[in-house]
């Protein structure tokens, strides 16, 4: 099948790239769910101390228990949305195939016991051309989480790939 479409970047995509859309507030974090999340992904492991020793934590640069970087505040959503999808207006090509082209995640400040998080999401840019797959976009979306003191905790860019 000739591939007839000259582009895959619709108009709704034009419009929302670089805008950032709605923010969204996790529920406050609580010192259980960074226990819990701790054990659930070091285990068999015994978690680093930092995650569940109050105490030990309290020795560190960090003052107190932190969550592990890659925690997640907004693991259990009320409403599941996709990030990619919201930020490219729910504009995916018809009659089109996706994938995953990876992520770049970048830390900031922790996240702590008692933290709200809140985070943004984009459309930051594409680069569309040919490959072997016919006519290819690649989409990169970009969403930044918050903390209450207005300090960045983290960045995360998704490379998604439309064909």
């Amino acid at each position: 099948m000739a591939d007839q479409i000259e582009t895959l970047v619709t108009p709704e995509m034009i419009k929302r790239q670089g805008v950032w859309g709605h923010e969204e507030a996790s529920f406050p974090i609580s010192l259980s769910d960074i226990r819990k999340f701790a054990i659930a992904v070091y285990w068999p492991q015994t978690p680093p101390r930092l995650f569940w020793d109050e105490e030990y934590a309290r020795t560190t640069r960090w003052g107190g228990i932190v969550a592990p970087q890659d925690f997640n505040p907004f693991a259990w959503p009320i409403k599941n949305e996709d990030p990619a999808e919201r930020a490219a207006g729910g504009s995916r090509p018809r009659e089109r195939r996706g994938m995953n082209g990876g992520q770049i995640d970048t830390y900031f400040q922790p996240m702590r016991p008692g933290d709200v998080i809140r985070a943004r999401h984009r459309l930051r840019d594409w680069n569309e051309t040919r490959t072997r797959l016919g006519l290819t976009l690649f989409f990169y979306t970009e969403t930044e989480w918050w903390n209450q003191h207005d300090q960045l905790v983290k960045r995360h860019v998704q490379t998604m790939i439309w064909y």
